[in-house]
């Protein structure tokens, strides 16, 4: 039989997640890259046609 009692030594589940999990969500890292493609397009725009 399988012993699935916690131990000590796991990571509390309350620990405050930081930057880099929230940075790992595909949703976010899809926004920030159209962003970040709209952004490229307009400097473009702006160095090579104006």
């Amino acid at each position: 039989m399988l012993d699935t009692t916690q131990s000590e030594a796991a990571p509390a589940q309350d620990e405050p997640r930081g930057c880099l999990f929230a940075l790992s969500q595909p949703p976010l890292m899809i926004f920030l890259a159209v962003i970040g493609c709209l952004l490229l397009m307009a400097a473009l725009h702006d160095l090579l046609l104006l």
